[in-house]
C-alpha cells in the first residue's frame, strides 16, 4: 500500500452519549511531561499552589459553562473573581474572560430563537500535569461538562444531556513575590469543538491541494433553516442498521476503541472522520479494498486506513462517489446514522464529521463525534455557535 502523510485536515469524529455519568469515563489526554513534575527553581509550586491552580481552572470553565445556563447572571459567572491573593487571572486573561462569557450569553439568545434552552450546567477541571520552569509554568487539565436540556423547550423533546470532555494547557507567570498569574489558555484537542468554545476552531490544511484538483465529486451545501422540509429516513428493514451504529457511538464517544488508531492530537489532524467511518462500519458498510490515496477505497483496521476512512474531504469524495450517500438539502433532515460535515472558514475545504445518534420529536438532529469528545449536541447549537459555517448533510 502506499504510505501517506497522517497529519489531515479533520480526522475527527461523532458519537453520542447516553447520560451525563458517562462523561466522567473518558480518559484524560495527558501531555509528555511528568504529572506534578517541577524543576527545582524559586518559586517552587507546592501541593497547596498545584490545588489552587485547579481551582481556578475550574473557576474559569464553570464561568463560561454558566453563561450558556437559562436566567444565568452575572453573579453565577463570577467564580473567577474569587481569585485575588497568590494565584489569579492576569489583567489580558481577565479582558479575554470577559470577553467569552459575552460571546456565549449572546450565543445563548441565539440558542433561544432556535428553541432551545439549558436548565442547568456542571463542569469539573482535573490537573493531570505540571510542569515548572523558572517562573513560569504549565498546568495540564481536563475539563468534563454536561448541560441540561430545560423543560419546555425544543430541546425538551430529545435526550436530557449534552456534554463534552476537553483538554487544556494552562500557562502562568509569577511574580517577585512568588504570586501566579494565569497568563493563557491553550485547548489541546485537535479540532477543538466545544459547547463554550468562544475561538474558531482551527484546523491543518493538508487537503487544499486535493481539494481543488479534477476528479472528486462535488458536495453541494446544506440549508440551516428550522424546519426544514419533510425527507424522512426508513430506519429499519434496509441495507444498513442504524441502532447498531447508534450504539457503538455510545459506547466509544470517549471511550476509544483500541481496535483502531487514535489520531487526536500529537498533530495528527483530529479523530472525527475516523471515528464517524468506525460508526458507520459498525452499522454495515463493506470495506472496498485498494491503494490507500484513492479516494474510491474505503477500508480501516489497526494496522491501515485509507484517506477516505481518516479524512474529511476523502470521506466525502468516496461517499458520493460510491453513491453510499445522498446528499440533504438541509441539516435539519439528518437523520439516525446520517453524516453532518463544517467547513468552518468557507474555503471549500471540510475541516469536520459527525455522525447523527439522535432525531428529536421536533425534528431537531443531535450529533457526536470525537475532537473534542462530544455526545448530543444538537444541530442548533452548532448553528448558533458557527453561523458563518457552511454545513454539509449525508443520508446513508
Amino acid at each position: 500500500m502506499k504510505s501517506r502523510k497522517l497529519s489531515r485536515k479533520g480526522r475527527r469524529t461523532t458519537i453520542i452519549g447516553a447520560s451525563a455519568a458517562a462523561v466522567v469515563a473518558g480518559v484524560a489526554l495527558i501531555p509528555n511531561w511528568s504529572a506534578g513534575a517541577a524543576v527545582t527553581d524559586d518559586p517552587t509550586v507546592d501541593a497547596a499552589t498545584k490545588a489552587t491552580f485547579q481551582k481556578l481552572a475550574d473557576a474559569v470553565f464553570t464561568d463560561r459553562t454558566e453563561a450558556l445556563v437559562d436566567g444565568s447572571t452575572s453573579a453565577r459567572t463570577q467564580h473567577t473573581k474569587g481569585f485575588s491573593g497568590s494565584v489569579r487571572l492576569s489583567g489580558g486573561q481577565t479582558r479575554e474572560q470577559s470577553s467569552a462569557i459575552g460571546q456565549l450569553r449572546a450565543r445563548k439568545d441565539r440558542l433561544a430563537e432556535l428553541g432551545e434552552k439549558y436548565s442547568a450546567g456542571s463542569t469539573k477541571v482535573t490537573l493531570d500535569a505540571t510542569e515548572v520552569h523558572g517562573r513560569n509554568a504549565k498546568v495540564a487539565v481536563t475539563e468534563t461538562t454536561t448541560l441540561t436540556y430545560k423543560a419546555g423547550t425544543t430541546s425538551a423533546k430529545g435526550p436530557a444531556t449534552t456534554g463534552f470532555q476537553a483538554h487544556h494547557e494552562l500557562t502562568f507567570k509569577a511574580g517577585r513575590n512568588g504570586d501566579w498569574q494565569l497568563t493563557g489558555i491553550k485547548d489541546t484537542d485537535d479540532g477543538y469543538l466545544a459547547v463554550n468554545q468562544v475561538a474558531t476552531p482551527s484546523a491543518p490544511k493538508d487537503d487544499k491541494a486535493a481539494a481543488a484538483s479534477d476528479g472528486p465529486p462535488t458536495a453541494p451545501r446544506a440549508a440551516t433553516s428550522y424546519p426544514a422540509p419533510a425527507n424522512p429516513k426508513k430506519l429499519t428493514g434496509g441495507t444498513y442498521d442504524y441502532k447498531a451504529m447508534v450504539a457503538y457511538a455510545q459506547k466509544y464517544w470517549n471511550h476509544y476503541n483500541t481496535a483502531y488508531p487514535d489520531y487526536n492530537g500529537e498533530g495528527a489532524g483530529g479523530d472525527c472522520t475516523n471515528f464517524v467511518s468506525q460508526v458507520l462500519k459498525a452499522g454495515g458498510w463493506k470495506h472496498v479494498p485498494g491503494y490507500t490515496d484513492d479516494y474510491t477505497k474505503w477500508f480501516g483496521t489497526a494496522d491501515i486506513q485509507s484517506d477516505s476512512f481518516v479524512g474529511v474531504n476523502e470521506f466525502s469524495w468516496f461517499a458520493l462517489s460510491s453513491q453510499r450517500v445522498t446528499p440533504l438539502a438541509n441539516v435539519y433532515q439528518a437523520d439516525l446514522g446520517d453524516v453532518i460535515q463544517m467547513d468552518f472558514n468557507r474555503d471549500g475545504s471540510k475541516d469536520h464529521s459527525m455522525v447523527v445518534t439522535y432525531r428529536s420529536g421536533s425534528g431537531v438532529p443531535y450529533v457526536t463525534y470525537h475532537s473534542t469528545n462530544t455526545y448530543n449536541r444538537s444541530v442548533a447549537s452548532l448553528v448558533a455557535s458557527y453561523p458563518s459555517a457552511y454545513y454539509y448533510a449525508y443520508r446513508t
